[in-house]
């Protein structure tokens, strides 16, 4: 085995470092045992390059007489006896005990790096931690306290790379922030309301993470709550007589449309925002955008829970991804217009997707696991879903709803269901939010 060069050495204790740092800062490791075999020549090795063993040896003898400059570290030595070399005694160890040890070794940025997160998981317990308070645990409340450490120690350890990205004075505000949060019960606030200088609803977003994990770090994730501007969808009411006022196309926080007094039997969800737009009235209907990923919100729609949900997204791994995301919510959600005929039928309006996704999707029907295998043979392609002819669109929708080309209002009115053409002064209203 190669003799272990400084260099080689130094590598071995930066890759410990780098993996065991943010446990070391959280839970404040005072010892360590990071212990590398230095691999000393054999006999035979020396005989065959005397002086690259003896250069080898002297660069770790001449590291020991440092070790008070750099914190100092312990190296084994062994007396070897070999019948032609003679008594050597040779480096077979080197043995670091505390962080500071092993950071002074490395040196560098890794080291650096080391002191910074130390000193600032350091300062995150003396302001945030059980003893910031000024009050002695005693009894149950000394296991209680031992419990929030090791809570606010998980939350520094999750957050770790985060903390150290941070420059000193967005560090500091981040601990001004949760100390200030974790001791004012003041109930829903704007993150503009916070006074602390320097924090806006954009400061929050970028460093909201970072904030929610050190609060439930010290137990106080309900203390108090600062909203983000709420998520929005827009959804159109295909059927009049679903609200006693002159609604059809709403756009809403979540909350606010998910308290509409309507009671859909069936609920058309879209990815494509063009498609809620160009559905014709509907008996019992509603169209939402579930706008890709943000396809959650829909099952926070209280009313939702009552209906029946058809989903229909683009033909690409993300509309299979965005489907299996959707169902995690609400199971029974069905898929349109997502399986291998149709995919083969607009064979020529295939596009190459740019970035699939890899994933595997539990609730996937045979169909649709067929239609998306038959994506990755066909080399990752995405059929768009507003690619789709509008009547092929609109026919396969009434199939899969049953509703056949007419339906009952909620009055007693038989009312066909008639397919308009895109309004352009609807269309006009798109905006960036809505895609």
């Amino acid at each position: 085995m190669t003799m272990l060069s400084v260099a080689e050495a130094r590598a071995k204790a930066r890759k410990r470092l780098t993996s065991s740092m943010a446990a070391w800062a959280a839970e404040h490791v005072e010892e360590v045992r990071v212990e590398i075999a230095l691999h000393p020549p054999t006999e035979k090795q020396v005989l065959t390059d005397q002086a690259a063993a003896a250069n080898w040896a002297a660069n770790w003898r001449a590291l020991e007489g440092k070790a008070g400059d750099t914190a100092g570290f312990t190296i084994d030595w062994d007396d070897r006896n070999w019948t032609r070399v003679g008594r050597q005694q040779v480096p077979v160890r080197l043995r670091l005990t505390t962080p500071a040890e092993v950071a002074a070794f490395v040196g560098g940025d890794t080291a650096r790096d080391w002191r910074i997160l130390r000193d600032r998981a350091q300062l995150i317990r003396e302001r945030l931690g059980p003893a910031s308070n000024g009050t002695e645990a005693i009894g149950d409340a000394d296991a209680e306290a031992d419990e929030d450490k090791t809570s606010l120690a998980a939350a520094i350890r999750s957050q770790a790379k985060r903390i150290l990205s941070l420059s000193a004075p967005v560090f500091a505000t981040v601990v001004d922030v949760v100390d200030w949060l974790g001791a004012h019960r003041l109930g829903s606030l704007r993150p503009r309301q916070l006074p602390i200088r320097g924090v806006d609803s954009k400061w929050f977003e970028t460093h909201r993470s970072l904030v929610t994990a050190l609060l439930t770090g010290i137990g106080r994730p309900d203390a108090v709550t600062v909203l983000d501007a709420e998520p929005r969808l827009r959804m159109r009411i295909l059927d009049p007589r679903l609200l006693d006022v002159p609604l059809e196309d709403i756009t809403a926080p979540i909350s606010q449309l998910g308290r509409l007094p309507v009671s859909p039997r069936l609920v058309f969800v879209f990815e494509n925002l063009e498609s809620v737009l160009a559905m014709p009235e509907w008996p019992g209907a509603v169209a939402v955008h579930g706008s890709g990923y943000a396809v959650d919100g829909v099952a926070r729609l209280d009313w939702v829970a009552g209906a029946r949900v058809i989903y229909w997204g683009d033909l690409d791994s993300h509309g299979f991804a965005i489907l299996n995301r959707l169902r995690s919510h609400l199971p029974k959600v069905e898929s349109v217009l997502m399986d291998e005929a149709t995919l083969l039928a607009h064979a020529d309006l295939w596009v190459p997707e740019p970035t699939p996704t890899t994933g595997a999707f539990s609730t996937l029907t045979g169909t649709e696991a067929r239609a998306f295998e038959r994506l990755r043979a066909e080399g990752s392609v995405r059929l768009e879903q507003e690619r789709i002819p509008w009547d092929t669109a609109l026919n396969r929708l009434r199939t899969a709803a049953g509703a056949g080309t007419s339906g009952r209002l909620g009055g007693g009115a038989d009312v066909d269901v008639v397919c308009s053409p895109l309004d352009p002064h609807r269309l006009g209203e798109v905006t960036d939010d809505d895609r």
